[in-house]
């Protein structure tokens, strides 16, 4: 099980009041409504091992120096384009949750300049022995979904938990309406094609999802669609074929920018991702219990882990 550390952390500080708070009045919602989420999952998917993947970089300079809009809309003013725009309170509780997970005993990753997507990419790619399934609210890595040489599954949270969409490729397939056989590629070539406007990406003029779908469909890759809209007496239309001529450098730029890596240099806080028999830092985990007020949350945690 491959979490998306950021994705989940944001969406359990706004799923819980900022008024959960610790003994001494800092908010705790995100922490406790991740522990619940991590406990949940673990309790509802069984995995044997568990790794929460993190940024260290939320804005790669190999994205943005071939694509500046990259998550520019959510830059946090005079940071020089290094922070990200975040609620005041979520930081802290980002160390919390970090501590909680180094005391239980539960495996973190990162890599240099890369996203957590890159070391979700990369896990996902270069497992060879057991299924995966990756958590996010985030759409893009849908691309990871593959039958071979283990299943890849996405667990889609951006609706909540209890409303989560579990996708392989015959479900991306189906929802985007792509084909099968190259569901997970195909759909990052569709994010290419329409644009994103939650990651500054501006897409082909006049090409949504479903001229994106229906273009990949037909002429079966991006590759392809480029080359058939080139040709004389192209069977795309003239429109079509004019804006894709003129986004040729957006699209070539986007291919590097949309795709997560499968070759990060990923770095582990433990170097053991099963799931711990027991907490690494007993004594570490129940000071924090006390200090923030977490009792319930931390108490499912232990329950789901059997400990």
């Amino acid at each position: 099980m491959l979490l998306d550390g950021a994705s989940l952390w944001f969406r359990s500080f706004y799923a819980l009041p900022e008024k959960l708070t610790a003994p001494d009045g800092r908010p705790v919602n995100a922490v406790r409504g991740f522990v619940d989420t991590i406990a949940a999952l673990v309790t509802t998917h069984q995995p044997t091992r568990l790794v929460v993947c993190l940024d260290r970089n939320w804005r790669p300079a190999f994205r943005t120096e071939l694509i500046p809009s990259y998550k520019q809309h959510r830059v946090a003013e005079g940071s020089d384009g290094l922070a990200e725009e975040v609620p005041d309170s979520l930081p802290p509780q980002v160390d919390m949750i970090l501590d909680v997970l180094r005391c239980a005993g539960l495996e973190t990753a990162a890599a240099d300049d890369c996203e957590a997507d890159d070391v979700i990419g990369t896990l996902a790619f270069t497992e060879a022995v057991d299924d995966v399934l990756v958590v996010t609210g985030d759409r893009d890595l849908l691309q990871l979904v593959d039958d071979a040489p283990v299943e890849v599954r996405v667990l889609y949270v951006g609706r909540g938990l209890a409303k989560a969409e579990l996708m392989g490729p015959a479900e991306v397939a189906d929802k985007y309406a792509l084909p099968v056989e190259r569901a997970g590629v195909a759909y990052a070539e569709m994010s290419m094609l329409r644009g994103d406007p939650s990651d500054g990406l501006p897409g082909v003029k006049g090409i949504g999802d479903k001229t994106a779908a229906k273009l990949i469909t037909a002429y079966g890759s991006l590759d392809a669609v480029e080359a058939v809209a080139a040709q004389d007496k192209s069977p795309i239309a003239p429109r079509i074929g004019a804006a894709l001529a003129e986004a040729a450098d957006y699209l070539r730029r986007a291919r590097t920018v949309v795709a997560v890596r499968t070759e990060a240099p990923v770095e582990f806080s433990r170097g053991d991702d099963v799931l711990p028999a027991r907490p690494d830092d007993s004594d570490g985990l129940d000071r924090l219990v006390t200090d923030l007020g977490i009792e319930a949350s931390v108490g499912r945690l232990r329950a789901a882990l059997d400990w």
